[in-house]
């Protein structure tokens, strides 16, 4: 088992779905107790994911809250929150939430929180105050078009008017950290991947997390950055953390794990925003996590439908930006993380404990730990295996993973202390509940 101080034979014990004891294996009540004997694999905690898009209700087609989960659970994540769109409606208001909680009903089978969005027409006047009280961990904007007409971007002006109330209510600010300045156009045909990385340049990123930086000086609200793809903003983010600024950031496993100089001509199915970027950039983001400037790794599941990535045409400014890759972060991170001299800790932190702690989770997610939900992952850090669409529990069998080969196998998740997935199979039924924040009032 997998404890913060390292790794140990521990025998964990739980009740009514929280960990009651975590006991060296000697211990009379551990010799007692009707154990399963996990052998040479690794218990760590269920993982957290805090940037997942389910698209429920409204458009349900793209994914939804049962294959979504479904998916989560086969990867070891027991607790995912959910982003404030691509859903219809978009969860910029206390209605749209609650009518969110209502689409979830016997469909869960982790544990989901949900994001609220920032966007103009909520940024003053107490509706991302009425969010919080309606259960809401924190609320996001972008910076930039977000790719849906009714979650439209935050110019800085709207920004300054919602951090106070977000501060006040005690939510962290996301954002999705792209400024769009001019560029030069690439001449290359729009089907090479050279023609849209170069319509997003690391400056737009850059630009924007100066910004936030700024912002979150000027008015003391929490800043986490989602998805960041450009190491050049790195510097400024580490500089805001000496400073003692409450700035935070994320990567993705797209971001570390996949390079530009391997996408293919027409590939959309490795589009997303902001971009891959190339060989050398990566090897700056696994600077700033191993050096912990980043601090956490979550999905940014993004799926749509088949037909929105035109994959036919294969032309990259039209198909939709985003990786659906729901349940295969750990293996994806381990294959690279660990040649680079990371540890099954490290993981843990990234993947566990700082994913919970930036949804207000901290308390009862992401340790094995006394009073903490009996959530586990069982996996293997040595076994190796190729991703194949059989083994994809998202709604469309879409991934820039499929044919690659990973190491580290998931082999069991527990929810509550309930086995839910064993051996690519899942176990029992929906048993998921929601995740309200502190604010919420019944």
């Amino acid at each position: 088992m997998l404890e913060e101080t390292g790794f140990g034979e521990r025998v964990v014990l739980f009740d009514r779905g929280k960990v009651s004891a975590v006991l060296a294996p000697a211990d009379p009540r551990a010799q007692a107790a009707d154990v399963e004997d996990l052998g040479a694999l690794v218990l760590m905690p269920g993982l957290v994911d805090c940037h997942v898009h389910l698209n429920e209700p409204g458009r349900t087609e793209w994914e939804g809250f049962e294959t979504g989960t479904r998916a989560a659970a086969a990867g070891g994540v027991t607790t995912l929150v959910d982003m404030p769109l691509n859903c219809t409606p978009v969860t910029t208001s206390s209605a749209a939430l609650r009518q969110k909680l209502a689409a979830t009903e016997e469909k869960l089978w982790v544990d989901v929180g949900f994001w609220g969005g920032v966007v103009p027409a909520n940024s003053r006047g107490g509706e991302l105050t009425a969010l919080s009280k309606a259960g809401a961990l924190g609320c996001k904007a972008f910076m930039v078009h977000s790719g849906i007409e009714d979650f439209p971007e935050c110019r800085e002006e709207h920004l300054r008017q919602a951090m106070p109330e977000l501060l006040d209510a005690g939510l962290p600010l996301l954002v999705h950290a792209e400024l769009e300045l001019p560029t030069l156009a690439d001449p290359s045909p729009r089907t090479r991947y050279a023609h849209y990385l170069a319509s997003r340049p690391a400056a737009w990123e850059e630009a924007a997390i100066a910004m936030m930086v700024r912002l979150c000086r000027e008015t003391g609200c929490r800043v986490h950055v989602v998805h960041l793809s450009a190491a050049g903003a790195l510097p400024m983010i580490e500089a805001a953390k000496r400073e003692g600024l409450p700035f935070s950031v994320e990567s993705c496993p797209h971001y570390l794990c996949l390079r530009a100089e391997d996408i293919a001509d027409g590939a959309t199915a490795w589009k997303c925003a902001p971009p891959i970027r190339e060989e050398a950039n990566q090897g700056g983001l696994w600077r700033g996590l191993l050096g912990g400037v980043i601090d956490l790794v979550v999905s940014d599941h993004s799926p749509c439908t088949p037909a929105l990535k035109v994959l036919e045409r294969g032309d990259f400014m039209d198909a939709w930006g985003g990786i659906a890759s729901l349940g295969w972060g750990l293996p994806a991170i381990w294959t690279e993380a660990s040649p680079k001299g990371a540890s099954i800790e490290d993981v843990a932190r990234w993947m566990c404990r700082k994913p919970a702690e930036l949804a207000g989770l901290g308390d009862r997610k992401g340790r094995i730990a006394p009073g903490y939900a009996a959530d586990f992952v069982a996996w293997d850090p040595d076994e190796r295996f190729t991703l194949t669409d059989a083994q994809l529990f998202q709604r469309h069998k879409l991934s820039p993973y499929l044919g690659r080969e990973f190491r580290g196998r998931v082999h069991g998740t527990w929810l509550a202390g309930a086995k839910i997935f064993e051996h690519g199979r899942h176990l029992g039924g929906p048993r998921g509940n929601t995740l309200l924040g502190r604010g919420h009032q019944a």
